[in-house]
């Protein structure tokens, strides 16, 4: 990961390859409007790079067509004297904050991460942005590092992996190689709180990364086995707690569920518990992650087009294996425990048919009706072993819906809860840490349509409103009393369209990003920062769904020969 530095030098006399400065939108309102009379402004932090210029670096950007808005990045040489680095670089914060009032986190986390992205090949960059406190420390820092991100390990040496290439730690082939060194300018190296920000942002950031690594990793990369290996490791590394279940005691547990669906492939399920505790602790949380390793709809096959990516059906399972490590990391008062629920989904001689009935783990018995509404199973038996610890709530993460995408779209994860006060607080948090999420309802009356003639329920209900069914079916696993929220993370878990702020773009060599939040959350009547917000990433699915719920390959008008997905659990 880039290293970061915090530097008291001023933007013009460090020594980088580029120095990074904030530009912002003249609005009419505020000292900084009414005293510009150029369409842009300098943000904050800019002043010696301006002055090198001679006070008109707003003029020549505008000139070069910078308008100022959020994200966008605007390269220029520098000036023959003045700056020691050749090369500066305008990001875009939006509206021009007014008077003395600070620009929004988010706002600065976003630039930071796309001036990180276009500097990608460069060994320093110099971040000059608006420093007001910490909070800003922060962000610029988190920022910076996810923007900085490259997956690599299954490029040759050609391309830049398996350290091909390198000259003084830099690729000489790979122009995309992440930033390598960030130094934020204005941050005081001494100051306690300045120091404490970076420190968590840099755990933050490479727990993102930890993330993003496992849902880049192919399938056959990364089975269930190959993933509890991973969490085993890492419980070693922090002092985490960890158990496995394989799956001769997935069967002796009764587990049908978990069982069921990874009973068709040849890499058997894992059902795998991590956890952090903390002395003082008076909150436990329990996260629940849907983890399948690949999905291909069981015998209820997905069409082409629709399984190309489906490696990243595991992306709940790794934001909650990240977010418990983050936890330990950072010494939250909070005990927190990971259930990661593992398992491939594929067809064969011995998988789940639909029609079959599987006991789940609480001993209801379940009507598999679509093989490919596999992540709710694997969850409801993993709800239930978590609610047995009686945490003082469980919080599940998946991508389970292609419903979900349709109704919020590719950014937007839902939030569904058996608990207002709860959903509410998972809001704000998701809120404060720049998630975009959206509460979504549990309506009752949707609850008859899984009703099935030869079992308790059935996997699969009416065809509308599949996003909040699926919710109202994990909802049959979780105790009456316990505070409960599932995050349908099927849009933001994995990006296949253009780069935005601090998220890589994606190709055909799949490069998603996945961000963990960085501030505390506003969690009520919880008293410390517990991990809240899970993802940035986002699935694109934009089929149509079927009389039986499931997604079918034809393109929705407007889109362009798009590889799409089906999720479908």
């Amino acid at each position: 990961m880039s290293a970061l530095t915090l530097s008291s030098s001023s933007a013009a006399t460090l020594r980088a390859d580029a120095v990074v400065v904030g530009v912002a939108k003249n609005g009419s309102s505020g000292k900084a409007g009414r005293a510009a009379k150029a369409a842009v402004v300098l943000a904050p932090g800019a002043e010696a790079v301006d002055k090198a210029y001679g006070g008109k670096l707003a003029a020549t950007l505008e000139t070069l067509g910078a308008s100022g808005g959020e994200g966008e990045v605007t390269k220029l040489p520098a000036p023959a004297s003045g700056v020691k680095a050749p090369l500066v670089v305008a990001v875009g914060l939006g509206d021009a904050a007014g008077g003395q009032e600070p620009y929004d986190a988010e706002v600065l986390r976003r630039a930071a991460g796309a001036a990180a992205r276009a500097l990608a090949g460069s060994k320093k960059a110099a971040f000059a942005l608006p420093v007001e406190d910490a909070e800003a420390v922060a962000a610029i820092a988190e920022g910076a590092l996810l923007g900085a991100y490259s997956f690599t390990a299954y490029r040759g040496k050609e391309n830049g992996g398996k350290d091909g290439g390198k000259q003084d730690g830099r690729s000489s082939k790979d122009a995309s190689a992440p930033l390598a060194e960030i130094a934020l300018v204005g941050a005081k190296p001494r100051d306690k709180a300045h120091k404490a920000a970076v420190d968590r942002a840099l755990v933050v950031a490479e727990e993102v990364h930890r993330a993003r690594d496992l849902i880049n990793t192919p399938a056959n990369g990364l089975d269930p086995k190959t993933f509890a290996s991973e969490a085993r490791s890492a419980a070693k590394d922090f002092g985490l707690t960890f158990e496995v279940l394989d799956e001769k005691a997935l069967a002796k547990g009764g587990y049908g569920g978990i069982l069921g669906v990874g009973n068709g492939s040849a890499q058997p399920p894992r059902l795998v518990r991590v956890g952090w505790s903390h002395p003082k602790a008076k909150k436990s949380l329990a996260l629940v992650g849907k983890g399948i390793t690949y999905d291909s709809g069981g015998i209820s096959l997905k069409p082409a087009g629709h399984n190309e990516t489906m490696k990243c059906d595991m992306s709940g399972a790794a934001a909650v294996f990240a977010a418990v490590v983050a936890a330990a990391r950072l010494g939250l008062r909070a005990n927190v425990t990971g259930w990661l629920a593992l398992a491939e989904n594929m067809p064969s001689g011995s998988a789940t048919r639909p029609g079959d009935v599987l006991t789940m783990y609480s001993g209801k018995t379940v009507e598999v009706l679509n093989t490919d509404a596999e992540g709710r199973l694997v969850l409801a038996d993993a709800l239930t072993r978590a609610s047995e610890e009686e945490p003082d709530a469980i919080v599940d993460v998946a991508t389970l819906t292609g419903a979900m995408v349709l109704a919020l779209g590719n950014r937007t994860f839902g939030i569904m809860a058996n608990d207002d006060e709860f959903r509410t607080a998972l809001h704000e948090a998701a809120e404060e840490a720049g998630e975009d999420a959206w509460p979504m309802p549990l309506p009752g009356h949707l609850r008859k349509s899984f009703d099935s003639p030869v079992a308790d329920i059935a996997n699969i209900g009416e065809r509308m409103g599949g996003g909040l069914l699926a919710g109202l079916f994990l909802k049959e696993f979780v105790p009456e009393g316990t505070p409960w929220a599932h995050l349908d993370i099927a849009g933001p878990a994995f990006n296949e369209s253009g780069p935005f702020g601090y998220t890589p773009r994606t190709d055909r060599r799949r490069h998603p990003a996945l961000r963990f939040p960085a501030t505390s959350a506003k969690m009520g009547h919880w008293q410390d920062r517990a991990p809240h917000g899970l993802t940035e990433a986002g699935s694109d699915e934009k089929g149509r769904a079927d009389k039986s719920g499931r997604t079918s390959s034809r393109p929705v008008a407007g889109d362009r020969l798009r590889r799409t997905h089906a999720w479908r659990t």
